[in-house]
């Protein structure tokens, strides 16, 4: 029973806080400019998250970057420039779609190499398990495999 209480409190510990998760506050008051911080924020890559976009994410550093945007935009930046600074100040991986170029190759071809080296993984171990039983048995073996086969 103490057991039950404890897996149901430390399920409730665990999961409680993501359903308590609050979306961010909209901080203008000018639906338009909230709109742009919107667009701007689905390209820009969560740092802390590093699987969601900033506008999805409720990280801290999430907030005071959608908040840097915000203000960005109140000064009359373009989205080009607020993209090219934070892109300059965190580097490409910040992008949530990140350009093709020689720096962030590892990050396109990075899937399709780690697969193509599990297969290649797969592929020896399956030929170097399927040579050892080709061994050629000596006569004697046969003949003695044949007489306990006949008891």
């Amino acid at each position: 029973m103490i057991a039950q209480i404890r897996i149901i409190g430390l399920t409730l510990l665990l999961f409680g806080n993501c359903s308590l998760a609050d979306e961010a506050p909209s901080l203008a008051k000018d639906p338009i400019l909230e709109e742009r911080v919107k667009s701007i924020s689905l390209e820009l890559r969560c740092l802390v998250c590093q699987n969601q976009t900033i506008a999805d994410s409720n990280a801290g550093l999430a907030v005071d970057l959608k908040n840097q945007v915000r203000d960005m935009l109140r000064e009359g930046m373009t989205e080009k420039q607020i993209k090219d600074f934070m892109v300059e100040r965190y580097g490409d991986f910040v992008l949530y779609d990140p350009p093709i170029k020689g720096i962030t190759m590892v990050l396109w071809a990075g899937p399709l190499l780690m697969l193509f080296v599990a297969f290649w993984f797969v592929v020896r171990v399956v030929r170097r398990r399927s040579g050892s039983f080709d061994t050629q048995q000596s006569s004697e073996d046969v003949d003695r495999a044949r007489a306990l086969l006949k008891d």
